[in-house]
């Protein structure tokens, strides 16, 4: 199913027909509850992965601290600082590399990458994004990594979110897609360096991971 030909643009109507695949813009797919399958064993994962690598507020190069806070996984983790954002291969506050991603990760991404129309994927790195109900993220491009040819695969855990796809501009009107526990958006191609964003998490509480939204962002950084 394709967003933009049929014309769908009210949250109502997404909402109501969830499809197993639907197009938001060319090369940009969102797959509702394709990460269901997986989506516990995500769940118990990621509480152990926090326990050495906990989520942290990095900053943005205007010094201020993002109200997401962010983990990573990988050869590289994504970071930000006064200096900017880019990617390291050790965690900033302890100065340890990342771990690694693991095989559930690896294989969920990749499978959602094909679905997409993206065959051959492998991540090198893994942004764990969670959300507080009241945080937000504004519309940005994913432009820090070397391999622009790669998709990125986005994976929504716990609390709903509406995530927010624009297009080349930040001015280009945005996409309101309502994501639940299990979806998975998955852009590239001619949309990879699309802007994007969440808007601002209503309270809710999700019975596996708590009264937050984690999002995994998969990506080729190197």
């Amino acid at each position: 199913m394709n967003l933009l030909t049929r014309g769908l643009k009210t949250m109502d109507l997404l909402t109501e027909l969830r499809p197993e695949q639907m197009t938001l813009a060319a090369g940009a797919v969102w797959l509702p509850g394709f990460a269901l399958p997986q989506a516990e064993a995500l769940c118990a994962y990621l509480q152990q992965h926090f326990v050495p690598h906990p989520p942290q507020q990095m900053m943005t190069p205007m010094g201020y601290p993002m109200s997401v806070r962010t983990s990573s996984m990988g050869d590289r983790g994504w970071v930000g600082s006064a200096q900017g954002y880019g990617y390291s291969a050790v965690e900033p506050s302890s100065g340890r590399p990342w771990p690694p991603i693991p095989p559930l990760i690896l294989t969920l991404a990749h499978d959602a990458a094909l679905k997409a129309g993206y065959a051959g994927f492998v991540p090198d790195s893994c942004l764990i994004n969670v959300y507080a109900p009241g945080n937000k993220m504004g519309l940005h491009q994913d432009k820090d990594e070397q391999d622009f040819s790669q998709p990125i695969v986005s994976v929504s855990l716990g609390i709903p979110a509406t995530f927010l796809f624009g297009g080349a501009r930040r001015s280009d009107k945005a996409v309101k897609v309502p994501l639940q526990h299990g979806d998975v958006v998955v852009w590239g191609g001619a949309s990879r360096r699309f802007y994007h964003g969440i808007a601002t998490i209503a309270a809710n509480q999700h019975p596996q991971a708590g009264a937050q939204r984690i999002n995994l962002t998969l990506r080729k950084a190197t």
